[in-house]
């Protein structure tokens, strides 16, 4: 990991995006377009069978070109959607070439070498780096923008979650598996699953990840514990968690409770919240509007709500709440190009000083 690249970033960068057809990269294109993030230029690249396809920038037709070692020359940034299998071949030749990387993989994420980052919770730890900085898993991303803004304030002690995730997290295929049962189901048509183990319409069913045989736990909720108490800098946090597939197009939902290690007053935690970077509060009681996964989808704030102190803990230590997230946003797509945003401010400044 020994790479000859800069810490920070050149503004504006010349970027990279490895798996620009997938439904994560024609996000990260889209955020940097609708962001006005500075870019030079532009290269698309994709596995040889969407080579030679278009995605529009700023009005631009863009050609998809197929990844390859000399592609990387000349790069200032690029980032990664294609999945860890090809971010492990890929994404140490592109940090060779000069590059920084952002990998939306499982690739480096626990490699305690790369920084693990969401810039609203752990944006400082961004630098040292090699030349590759992870991006979270999808839950972790968008709790611990919550969670980061709480434990600013007050020690937490311990952490449940329940996780409701949405088609996007297995890809296009899982959100075309949900619409199609959908309409199956509604037309009174059988539909077999293939993206899913179970059918989706009309049901949840526990993540479709791998279980571990000797907790029980699955992938999911493993990577949810592991890189939640990365990012918060708690490497022994206790995390109870369970995830679960819901038949929603592309936002999470999670029902979170915080413990901390004193007496935490209610309201001191909506205030904290209504003002923390990257969250927007939801929690209107009189009108039982709290927040949901339709209008989280397409917004860049975590909504968080139904705050409240959780009657099953008599000490008054555990505050409960509910947020949701754009899995493809800050789940994943917003938060590499935040962290892209992030090396460039640096940068920015370093060139100041």
């Amino acid at each position: 990991m020994n790479a000859p690249v800069s810490q920070f970033v050149p503004e504006p960068p010349v970027v990279a995006i490895v798996g620009a057809t997938g439904v994560v990269g024609r996000e990260v294109l889209q955020c940097l377009e609708d962001r006005g993030t500075p870019v030079a230029s532009i290269r698309l690249l994709a596995s040889a069978r969407s080579a030679g396809q278009t995605l529009s920038f700023k009005g631009a037709h863009l050609p998809v070109e197929e990844v390859a070692d000399h592609q990387f020359d000349g790069v200032n940034i690029v980032f990664f959607c294609a999945g860890a299998t090809v971010s492990r071949r890929y994404a140490p030749v592109a940090a060779k070439a000069g590059a920084v990387v952002v990998d939306n993989s499982s690739a480096f994420r626990m490699d305690p070498t790369v920084p693990l980052i969401v810039p609203e919770a752990n944006g400082s730890q961004i630098v040292p780096h090699a030349g590759i900085i992870a991006n979270p898993n999808c839950v972790a991303a968008i709790a611990t923008v919550v969670l980061a803004a709480l434990q600013r304030c007050w020690s937490i002690s311990r952490l449940n979650l329940v996780t409701y995730q949405s088609a996007s997290g297995g890809g296009a295929a899982a959100m075309d598996e949900l619409r199609d049962a959908t309409s199956a189901k509604l037309n009174g048509d059988d539909y077999a699953p293939n993206a899913m183990p179970h059918p989706y319409a009309f049901n949840l069913f526990s993540h479709n990840s791998d279980v571990d045989g000797e907790t029980g736990y699955n992938g999911e909720e493993l990577k949810v514990i592991e890189e939640t108490r990365r990012i918060l800098s708690q490497p022994k946090l206790p995390i109870g968690v369970t995830c679960v597939r819901v038949p929603v197009l592309r936002a999470h939902s999670i029902a979170l409770s915080v413990r901390f290690d004193h007496f935490v007053d209610v309201e001191q935690v909506r205030a904290r919240l209504e003002n923390a970077p990257g969250v927007r509060l939801v929690d209107d009681r009189d009108s039982n509007h709290f927040p949901m996964p339709s209008e989280a989808t397409g917004e860049y704030d975590v909504l968080v709500g139904r705050i409240r102190r959780d009657l099953g803990d008599p000490t008054g230590h555990t505050i409960a709440m509910f947020i949701c997230g754009d899995q493809l946003l800050k789940g994943a797509a917003l938060n590499a190009v935040q962290i892209a945003e992030t090396l460039l401010a640096l940068g920015a400044a370093q060139e100041a000083a």
